[in-house]
């Protein structure tokens, strides 16, 4: 076996690092402060756990409309007015956006003491193709 490892040393070194790339975003998953979710499980956490939607597009992209009672502060936002959100870090906290930026959110969300940060995949696209409801701002 030893024979093997010293005459196919570079195989062996592909091999490795290969099985490492294929088992790092599972290792990622397990020390990542958030996860994501699919609508269905939003909609499961807001009803059963009372959930913060947090809504972090920015207000150029903000068209009017969003998840019910979700509460608007984009992400360049969230770092000068996370103290807006103290009160609400005992609740598990559901970030959307319209470009994947939710785990830079969950970093700073971490920080600010919420301690179950979740992702909605797909973010408000998928909210809707999953024909579930918007709220409308007057």
């Amino acid at each position: 076996m030893l024979q093997f490892i010293e005459n196919n040393w570079p195989l062996v070194l592909v091999m490795v690092v290969s099985g490492a790339m294929l088992l790092w975003p599972t290792i990622q998953g397990r020390l990542s402060p958030s996860r994501e979710i699919v609508a269905l499980q939003a909609t499961q956490l807001i009803n059963r756990q009372n959930s913060v939607i947090l809504d972090l597009r920015e207000p150029q992209e903000y068209a009017g409309s969003r998840l019910p009672n979700a509460v608007h502060l984009p992400l360049s936002q969230l770092a000068s007015r996370g103290h807006e959100l103290a009160k609400l870090t005992g609740r598990p906290v559901i970030t959307y956006c319209e470009r994947g930026r939710g785990s830079r959110a969950a970093a700073a969300l971490t920080k600010l003491g919420f301690q179950e940060v979740y992702i909605l995949h797909g973010g408000l696209r998928a909210w809707t193709d999953a024909g579930l409801p918007l709220q409308k701002d007057a």
